[in-house]
């Protein structure tokens, strides 16, 4: 046993150092992360506020989500694949590297004033493209740098990264942008990829066992493969699709709520994101505290079944009370409820797939959340039919269905916490050794 992981104590607080951040490779990883996901964050905003500064118009801030969608829905699979082939290590540090550029370069145009909206656009789709390269090696690499008795806690401390840059760094960005100008903020973005790459220079990776071919079609077809034949992926991988395409659709008709149902404007559009936000991060953090919790069943179907319910209660209370405040009230559960059961998805994800197929069933999850866009698509197509209520009630009531029906059909969907259990005890994989500072290739 390492002396990362015979330091982990049994009792955990919010207050503790969560389990995961006792490994030093993955504390390791995990601020490179930060740096590099609070760069994505800053360049997101950076490229929706150049998009409007250049046309004035709504309609190219929807052609820049398409054009980073639609790469990142297409190749995520062949991302998989690579992830299983190849060295993830220097994988990564290849993806950071080129968006990094893709960055910078966008920087140097802007400083310059050359940049035009089809440049914007092109480079919007390019990094989508190495992002779905990136994504699934990441999330292959990870799981190697902890016990997997922590694994629930590396999940959420990830998860807390995102939820929390997402309401930090947006704001970051709009200051420097005001200070200092659009194309800092892009140098600043693209500085956080550039560290991300070097942590994962500087680390030594135990081996890891690589699968795949080498031919792109026939491995792709063994991911597809694995996860039909094995209903346990396939139901996992649904809640994940589930939530992107039907759950969060509600994202994209919060301004119809904030102007026409609550009629609180854009600043109270804020006030329910941000509401929504804190939740999520509140609850991520805390099982991100945890190193481990038996009951990962429950969490999973009993906290689907709960946001559902809570988003429906909320679309519905908003349109037939009104009030405000108990739109941030059921809001926070929203969120709240949103993090255990995504958490509890993913943790059981990488608890149960084999080394070898961990990269392409990583690619098939970041595919789920790739298409969120689409989603809103569709919510949109109901909302102007019948009503923005109605559609993110029905958001909410696909995701209970899809929770209830395989756990009443699929007896393994049934017992999903007894089959963790019996995973986690199977658990042979040797805990990593503290790294050193610095490794060769």
């Amino acid at each position: 046993m390492s002396q990362a992981a015979a330091d982990t104590p049994a009792k955990q607080s919010l207050f503790s150092v969560p389990p995961a951040l006792r490994y030093p490779a993955y504390r390791a990883y995990w601020l490179g992360t930060l740096a590099s996901v609070s760069g994505f964050q800053m360049f997101q905003f950076g490229q929706l506020w150049l998009a409007y500064e250049i046309t004035g118009s709504p309609l190219f801030l929807g052609f820049v989500g398409l054009a980073n969608a639609i790469p990142a829905i297409a190749l995520n699979l062949f991302g998989g694949v690579f992830a299983d082939l190849f060295d993830k290590r220097k994988l990564i540090r290849v993806t950071q590297l080129i968006t990094a550029s893709l960055i910078f370069l966008l920087a140097v145009m802007t400083m310059l004033d050359v940049v035009h909206i089809y440049n914007l656009l092109i480079i919007a789709f390019f990094a989508g493209a190495v992002n779905a390269f990136d994504q699934p090696a990441r999330q292959a690499l990870y799981p190697h740098l902890i016990d997997r008795k922590v694994m629930m806690s590396a999940v959420a401390m990830n998860s807390a990264i995102w939820q929390g840059t997402r309401i930090v760094a947006p704001a970051a960005a709009g200051a420097v942008i005001a200070f200092l100008g659009t194309s800092i903020s892009f140098f600043i973005a693209g500085a956080g990829f550039v560290i991300m790459a070097l942590v994962i220079s500087a680390l030594q990776i135990p081996h890891i066992e690589r699968g795949g071919s080498g031919h792109a079609g026939k491995d792709m077809l063994e991911g597809v493969n694995f996860i039909a034949k094995n209903s346990i992926f396939s139901f996992l991988i649904g809640m994940t699709f589930f939530n992107s395409f039907f759950g969060l659709a509600y994202i994209f008709m919060m301004p119809i709520f904030a102007v026409d149902i609550l009629r609180v404007g854009a600043e109270g559009q804020g006030i329910l994101m941000g509401v929504s936000g804190v939740g999520a991060l509140v609850t991520t953090l805390f099982l991100g505290s945890l190193g481990n919790i038996r009951q990962k069943g429950l969490m999973l179907i009993g906290g689907a079944i709960a946001f559902g319910t809570a988003l429906t209660i909320f679309a519905l209370s908003a349109e037939f009370h009104g009030s405000f405040i108990l739109a941030l009230v059921i809001i926070f559960f929203v969120g709240v409820f949103n993090s255990v059961y995504m958490v509890s998805v993913m943790s059981s994800l990488q608890i149960m797939v084999p080394d070898r197929m961990r990269g392409r069933v990583m690619g098939f999850y970041g595919m789920t959340w790739s298409i969120m866009p689409l989603g809103g698509f569709q919510a949109g197509i109901i909302a102007e039919h019948l009503g923005a209520p109605f559609a993110v009630a029905f958001g909410g009531l696909a995701v209970i269905a899809f929770a209830v029906g395989p756990a009443m059909l699929n007896g393994k969907a049934r017992n999903i916490g007894t089959t963790l259990q019996a995973f986690e005890r199977a658990a042979t994989q040797p805990e990593p050794q503290p790294q050193p500072a610095s490794g060769d290739d």
